[in-house]
């Protein structure tokens, strides 16, 4: 063979090395990628090319299927979907999915490796493949109290409630709200137009947002809960009826500027028990003060602030500064300057309280199970941190009961029931230029004394008279109705 014939043929034969090399590499290295990747549409076809399994609630879905013309076979709907959106979010032909529909899908879809056996003996015998469901945590009736109640509300909202001995999400209700049903599936004529509506630049109310876990809000004085369990812990105070030392006017330490009251209180001095009741910024923001940034700022952290939460739903990390001057620590002691929460770790807050001062790690998937109903995996309550000893848990109890028997809380009162709580009207906007947003924490006793229910309602209202804003007003109300659902489902 003469020099340009083997030139030519060493050519050819690295082509189809390098071609064989390729097709190596696509057939066995990239095939799952492939295979899954969303641009590809046959994942799409196939996703919905069987009904997908279920949400449950109480025993019953919450989800179902309807049958399609086209490519795709099957789209989901919602029963109240509205309702029930911030749980499990939408899954749509055309916009993909998000929360409990996205995490779950797998199983949902019955595409979960661990549903492989299953799924090759239907193979076998010829029966269509089924998508697995995803039990929820949820009470029904806890969260219709919560929606119904944020929707007379008219503002916008959130409510969590929380089982405090597991750390079962038992209401997640964020208002307003939209249908998933109506971008489920993929024409341009309802379902673009439909979701294009609900876009934020097209709807500033933004109801799409999931306020329960994705929005952080200045929490007020609920967040002199945080500060009392702080003080106890550190044995600044040595329990509620210990007399302060708050002068009255206090001057914030390092600035030449008084922290005010809201109002004529008697806030001289106070025990931690009475400043609770009336919600008093100067005792809570001097003890604030007085423990530091470092011993604030790690009572905060163990209950729960500064870390995301996976519900499995990402919630957005609550927010307590580091490396703040005295007076910025004072103000972030009675929920402003820096310091900013979602309604569940509020809930968090409450519900460690009332669980003698021990956390769980919130959740709201409750099992999973296969299309015959097997459970495939199932959830463990999961001890998240202690960030108070059982004996000041109980002595915070007792302020948090005061406040509801004879303060500012006194609109969560339930015949029957012994009900803590705190209220809290923080500041919004520049200046405090805008309506304040109003919260309410709390939980409710039964009468062997555990608890099974700590809620936590947020109520941004633009609309209402400033002067008649406040948590005991207009939250407090609604924790109420979800907390009298919750102690009447268990009946």
């Amino acid at each position: 063979m003469n020099k340009p014939l083997r030139r030519v043929a060493i050519f050819c034969g690295l082509l189809m090395l390098a071609l064989l090399v390729r097709n190596n590499w696509i057939q066995y290295v990239q095939a799952d990628k492939l295979r899954t990747d969303e641009k590809n549409r046959r994942v799409a076809i196939e996703r919905y090319s069987s009904p997908r399994g279920d949400i449950i609630v109480d025993g019953e879905p919450i989800t179902g299927h309807k049958a399609t013309k086209g490519d795709f076979a099957y789209k989901r709907t919602y029963k109240d979907g509205a309702m029930w959106a911030p749980v499990t979010g939408y899954v749509s032909q055309a916009f993909g999915a998000n929360q409990l529909e996205s995490i779950e899908d797998g199983i949902l879809t019955g595409n979960d490796d661990r549903l492989f056996f299953r799924n090759t003996l239907d193979m076998l015998t010829g029966k269509n493949k089924e998508g697995g469901n995803v039990v929820t945590t949820l009470n029904g009736a806890a969260q219709k109290a919560a929606y119904e109640g944020l929707k007379k509300q008219g503002g916008k909202g959130s409510v969590v409630a929380l089982e405090p001995s597991t750390g079962k999400i038992l209401a997640l209700a964020s208002f307003p709200s939209y249908d998933p049903s109506t971008i489920a599936g993929n024409s341009l004529d309802t379902d673009t137009k439909a979701w294009q509506a609900l876009q934020k630049k097209n709807n500033p109310d933004d109801p799409m947002l999931n306020r329960a876990l994705r929005e952080v809000y200045p929490p007020g004085s609920t967040f002199k809960v945080v500060t009392a369990a702080a003080a106890l812990e550190h044995g600044l105070v040595e329990d509620a009826d210990q007399k302060t030392d708050t002068p009255l006017p206090w001057v914030m330490t390092g600035t030449r500027t008084e922290l005010k009251n809201d109002g004529n209180l008697p806030c001289k001095d106070a025990t931690l028990r009475e400043a609770l009741r009336v919600s008093c910024n100067t005792v809570f923001g001097k003890a604030g003060a007085d423990l530091g940034n470092e011993k604030m700022l790690e009572t905060a952290k163990k209950f729960g602030f500064t870390e995301e939460q996976f519900t499995p739903v990402r919630a957005s990390a609550s927010v307590f500064s580091e490396n703040m001057e005295p007076s910025q620590v004072a103000l972030s002691s009675i929920g402003q300057f820096n310091t900013a929460a979602t309604p569940l770790q509020m809930a968090m807050v409450s519900a460690a309280v009332a669980n003698n001062g021990t956390l769980m790690k919130p959740y709201m998937v409750d099992e999973l199970q296969s299309p015959g109903l097997d459970t495939i995996e199932k959830t463990d309550p999961e001890e998240l941190s202690e960030p108070m000893s059982a004996k000041n848990a109980q002595i915070l109890q007792s302020m948090m009961e005061t406040v509801v028997n004879d303060g500012t809380g006194s609109n969560a009162q339930i015949p029957g029931v012994t009900v803590g709580g705190k209220t809290g009207t923080a500041q919004h906007g520049e200046n405090n230029s805008k309506n304040p947003y109003a919260w309410f924490i709390s939980y409710a006793k039964s009468d062997d004394g555990s608890s099974p229910v700590a809620v936590a309602v947020v109520i941004e209202d633009e609309d209402a008279v400033r002067g008649d804003i406040s948590g005991g007003g207009l939250a407090a109300p609604i924790a109420k109705n979800v907390m009298e659902a919750v102690i009447k489902s268990k009946q």
